[in-house]
């Protein structure tokens, strides 16, 4: 079931309890081991906040139907070019048919 995306309130919220965890564990704390618990904190916290709408992306069913639709627009586009080259091509072999002894 998708979740639903975090609200703008939520996304304050999570920076404020960091910001405030980074304050409280500079002031509580050795100053390298509250680096290290403010860095990873931040760094959760920046995952969560980013993973936060992972779901609503399209699947890859919907990327290739998108793409076919691109594909044949495209060759529906190009068709009487496709017919030029296939006449020429056609055209080409039957000339070099021609020429070649056997």
């Amino acid at each position: 079931m998708p979740t639903a995306p975090a609200s703008r309130r939520t996304t304050v919220l999570v920076v404020a309890a960091c910001a405030a965890g980074a304050v409280l564990a500079f002031l509580l704390l050795d100053p390298v081991l509250a680096a290290a618990l403010t860095i990873g904190g931040t760094t959760l916290a920046l995952v969560a906040l980013l993973a936060r709408d992972w779901d609503r992306h399209p699947d890859f069913e919907q990327r290739e139907l998108a793409r076919a639709r691109r594909r044949a627009v495209k060759r529906e586009r190009t068709t009487e070019a496709r017919a030029r080259d296939r006449a020429r091509w056609e055209a080409y072999q039957a000339k070099k048919a021609g020429r070649r002894p056997g």
